[in-house]
């Protein structure tokens, strides 16, 4: 008898590991070459990094048969790369982001710009936020347009994720006709462990707001002006604790839970199968003790419920030891992570009606400020990148929220639309919590790469044999 010939699907499963296992080293040289150009947003050691970055990413899609271009705004550059199959097939967008945190923590054990290798582990800033990402997704999109699959994939690379998307939203609006997509993925989101894939429905938006305060021109000596003149530190942490619980994170600002809406039952019911653990959360992040204990209590925190949190307070001696001074002046730098539906201009008038109320010599800057989001809960995108992820890493994944926030989405939602309706966003994840976003020794793994690109070659896959766009 003659031996039975693999099936198409087999023999693309075969091409598919061939080719992750030929493209570890390739996957490896790009990330080491992206960690070393120090796109710090917030604080970039020279303006032209973002140029280097841009034409770096620009030559990689160039060199992998596909076309990019490098869209130019106000702050830093955008990079938009196309792998196009053909006319009146779907077009998926990819959204990532190549900027960057700082890197001054000194717990770093190596120079966080240079990639360490240890255990498949890669060390460097943005390895995970969200630079490897980026390039797991890149290199699946190479994979499926190397195989002829009829679907259109783009990429957009944004530089200001982590400064809030300040020019984001007019590089949307100046080009919204090229950028009609079928569907939006994001790949910048946590899972809640290893064990579990998770799938993101939703974001938290921000306000940051700065408060200041000056009770006089100079600091002065305490023996001397001590239990007469008015201490602006010690004004200003009175203040903040009337505006929020320190110990419950309760915000007491009259009118802010107004638009706050409790999580679905369904919701409640994907938290509690998401693999969340207490002791594992407390590990991972390396906390002490928390503000709850209970499993599904700390979820709706994290996840479900606005917050407020005191980043910082500036005035004073700062130095060694103590010096008897009275200080004139403070500054304390607050954020407000908020739920669907809660607006950030309207909670900031509501916060300086309130501090107004309780310390009319406080000053109010808004410094930040991004909308929440919600993506789609239901429907064939869900559906593709569920199937994905459960080829990827071989569980099915369940639905939670995400805590952070990413400014970018709900422009695109905006300003992207599909026969009137706001095209419909999901996300494929790809991080740890180990991996340590915003903190020091960031790293990415070779397993969370290697699953990715199978999930993201499966969910262009599914993107191009269901024809969901017109269902």
């Amino acid at each position: 008898m003659r031996p039975v010939p693999p099936s198409p699907q087999r023999q693309h499963s075969t091409r598919l590991n061939r080719f992750i296992e030929d493209n570890k080293g390739r996957f490896v040289t790009h990330l080491s070459e992206m960690v070393a150009i120090p796109t710090v947003s917030a604080d970039p050691p020279y303006p032209s990094v973002f140029t280097k970055m841009a034409e770096y990413t620009q030559n990689l899609f160039q060199t992998s048969g596909g076309t990019a271009e490098i869209i130019p705004t106000h702050g830093n550059p955008i990079v938009v790369g196309l792998f196009h199959t053909g006319r009146n097939r779907p077009t998926i967008t990819v959204y990532n982001h190549l900027d960057v945190q700082p890197a001054t923590e000194p717990a770093w054990v190596s120079d966080p710009f240079t990639l360490r290798i240890a255990k498949n582990r890669y060390f460097g800033r943005g390895t995970t936020d969200d630079k490897g990402p980026a390039l797991t997704a890149f290199l699946a999109a190479s994979f499926a347009a190397q195989e002829g699959v009829p679907v259109n994939i783009r990429f957009i690379w944004e530089m200001e994720e982590e400064i809030g998307s300040r020019n984001f939203e007019s590089f949307v609006k100046t080009k919204r006709a090229d950028l009609k997509s079928d569907g939006i993925v994001v790949s910048d989101t946590v899972w809640i462990s290893a064990r579990q894939p998770v799938i993101s429905t939703g974001l938290r938006g921000l306000l940051c707001v700065i408060l200041r305060l000056r009770t006089g021109k100079e600091d002065r000596h305490s023996g001397l002006t001590g239990g007469a003149a008015r201490n602006a530190i010690s004004e200003l942490c009175e203040a903040v604790c009337r505006l929020h619980h320190p110990r419950t994170g309760d915000v007491l600002i009259p009118g802010f839970y107004e638009k706050v809406r409790p999580p679905t039952k369904e919701e409640l019911a994907d938290f509690e199968q998401c693999g969340f653990s207490v002791l594992r959360f407390k590990r991972d992040h390396k906390f002490h003790s928390l503000r709850s204990g209970t499993r599904l209590d700390l979820m709706r925190r994290i996840w479900a419920e606005p917050t407020f949190e005191l980043h910082g307070i500036v005035g004073g001696h700062s130095g060694p030891g103590v010096k008897t001074i009275v200080p004139q002046s403070a500054e304390a730098k607050i954020s407000m992570r908020l739920v669907p539906h809660q607006d950030p201009d309207e909670i900031f008038d509501l916060l300086k009606k309130y501090l107004r109320s309780i310390h009319p010599g406080i000053e109010i800057e808004k410094n930040a400020k991004l909308l929440p989001f919600e993506g789609v809960t239901s429907g064939p995108l869900m559906e593709m990148v569920s199937k994905a992820m459960e080829e990827g890493f071989g569980r099915i994944p369940v639905r939670v929220r995400e805590g952070g926030s990413i400014g970018a989405l709900p422009i695109l939602q905006k300003y992207l639309k599909t026969n009137a309706a706001a095209v419909p966003v999901t996300f494929l994840g790809l991080s740890l919590p180990e991996h340590g976003y915003h903190a020091p020794n960031e790293h990415f793994d070779w397993q969370q790469t290697a699953g990715g690109i199978k999930a993201f070659v499966r969910f262009f896959r599914e993107a191009a044999i269901r024809n969901w766009v017109k269902k």
